[in-house]
């Protein structure tokens, strides 16, 4: 029988283990927000965006807004609710994340 920790418990059950990289990569962005403000995001959006697709932008950029604007209007209209649900996941994760970084380097 395998024996765990009960800290690895806790940590799971309160939604802290980061072994998943999508975790980590919240809580930089949530760090990078409160940082640098609404720039941080745009160049972290920036930043995932493979170069062939920013050529392709760069060469057709009517085409890459009208395609911005379908997917826009298509994910409000299917998936309005559970993106916003998602947004204000991460947003709180990493607002928490930060509060109790600040109040760990305070003792």
């Amino acid at each position: 029988m395998a024996t765990r920790k009960s800290e690895d418990h806790e940590r799971a059950a309160a939604g802290l283990d980061f072994d998943f990289p999508i975790g980590e990569r919240a809580a930089d962005l949530g760090r990078a927000l409160a940082d640098g403000g609404p720039q941080a995001l745009f160049d972290e959006i920036e930043n995932l965006v493979p170069d062939p697709v920013r050529e392709q932008v760069q060469s057709f950029p009517i085409l890459a807004v009208i395609a911005g604007v379908g997917v826009g209007i298509y994910l409000g209209m299917k998936k309005g609710d559970e993106v916003l649900a998602a947004g204000a996941s991460l947003i709180s994760a990493a607002a928490t994340s930060s509060i109790a970084g600040a109040l760990d380097r305070d003792r």
